[in-house]
């Protein structure tokens, strides 16, 4: 059954699609495979727990380890022979050896990176689908909506419920690339691949200095327009916009170069990464002009966070791997409401303490061979969601 309307540019329609409900057979048969992945879950999460606390305490040592190292210099325009093979610190204005260039749009400016980003003008499918039972049936209800948006990536409208009246162009016959810069230096030192690559704050420039490039292209705001007319815009129109990064040199319309405080090894002229007895590697790259120890401190800001959103991760995938492997339980006795809403929620706390647990048991186990102390005190923590969930138990069931 289908309903439709066309909104202006926004045209949606309403399928309705039936079928019997699953029979206790056929549910127990999903429950089992979801308890397949659910066990694939529980094992992820051992191996993300564990992992991400050595990584975490290798990261931090590393960190201390290149505090305690590091030298400053002084003037980024002299190399000495002296720091050779050491770890650096310097700040300075970056610079390039030349502009790069679009010559399609006649564009140039000198940064270490230039962004040309294409949009098309296409139709964009949405979905919103509730499910709900009428006599003895399961019926969906999925509303689709279409609408024209500017996309940087071809949507396949082959895909779509209805491609008839929103098909889309397969290809763009401009694209989308990003330029740069193969010599990159501050001062009288080149940077590496891997310290270039951290030189992505990207901003959009500005074209309203700029002529049209070709007669079928016009200029509009900040952005080219391959279109008949850009205010009313059709599908397979296509509008380019470009985006730099890494200011170098003084330009009369976005100012002066930008400034980058690096950390890495010194070799040569040439900045390269650091290799730490942890295991680590360090090459450190922030806009501005930063001292040592806020570059530093900075970093193990940045470690910190993403210990805490592994953690986050590794319990949140036991969790779910618990819930998945117990759900059989909850199936086998889902005839029944009031049996159903308790054997949920009892299962749900289970999962949370056991998860809880296992969770702080495999993150002591990982700062053992690092920290034993502290892993002693994880340890005695992850008996506590347990001995709460007991303590809560009536006695007669726990006799």
């Amino acid at each position: 059954f289908q309903q439709f309307a066309d909104t202006g540019s926004r045209r949606e329609h309403v399928k309705i699609t039936s079928e019997p409900k699953p029979g206790f057979l056929e549910r127990l048969s999903e429950t089992s495979g979801g308890m397949l992945m659910g066990l694939v879950s529980f094992l992820l999460a051992f191996y993300l727990l564990f992992t991400n606390e050595g990584r975490a305490l290798r990261t931090a040592k590393s960190l201390d380890e290149g505090l305690s190292l590091v030298v400053p210099l002084y003037s980024i325009h002299s190399i000495s022979q002296e720091n050779e093979g050491r770890l650096v610190h310097l700040a300075g204005a970056l610079s390039t050896s030349k502009p790069l260039f679009d010559p399609s749009y006649g564009l140039s400016i000198q940064a270490v990176k230039l962004k040309r980003n294409v949009e098309m003008y296409q139709w964009v499918e949405y979905e919103d689908s509730k499910e709900y039972e009428e006599n003895g049936e399961i019926k969906k209800e999925t509303k689709y909506s279409y609408n024209t948006e500017w996309k940087s990536e071809v949507v396949n409208s082959r895909n779509f419920d209805r491609e008839i009246g929103h098909k889309n162009p397969s290809a763009m016959a401009v694209e989308s690339f990003t330029a740069v810069s193969p010599n990159v230096q501050v001062g009288s030192f080149v940077l590496s691949k891997g310290l270039v690559d951290k030189i992505d704050d990207f901003k959009q420039l500005s074209l309203s200095h700029l002529e049209d490039p070709h007669a079928d292209v016009t200029r509009g705001g900040d952005y080219f327009y391959h279109s008949d007319n850009p205010r009313r815009p059709e599908v397979g129109d296509l509008r380019v916009s470009f985006f730099y990064a890494g200011l170098s040199g003084d330009d009369p319309y976005l100012g002066t170069a930008d400034k980058v405080t690096v950390i890495a090894r010194q070799r040569g002229d040439q900045l390269v990464p650091y290799h730490t007895k942890s295991g680590d590697v360090l090459q450190i790259l922030y806009p501005g002009d930063l001292s040592v120890e806020e570059v530093f401190q900075k970093e193990h800001q940045s470690n910190t966070m993403k210990t805490w959103a592994l953690r986050a991760a590794g319990w949140l995938s036991m969790f779910v791997g618990i819930s998945l492997m117990t759900r059989i339980f909850y199936t086998l006795v889902d005839w029944f409401p009031v049996v159903r809403d308790l054997v949920n929620i009892g299962l749900k706390a289970f999962a949370l303490c056991v998860a809880s647990s296992l969770s702080l048991l495999t993150i002591s186990v990982g700062w053992l061979f690092y920290r034993p102390l502290w892993a002693l005190l994880l340890a005695l923590l992850s008996v506590v969601p347990i001995v709460v969930a007991k303590s809560r138990v009536p006695p007669k069931k726990q006799q």
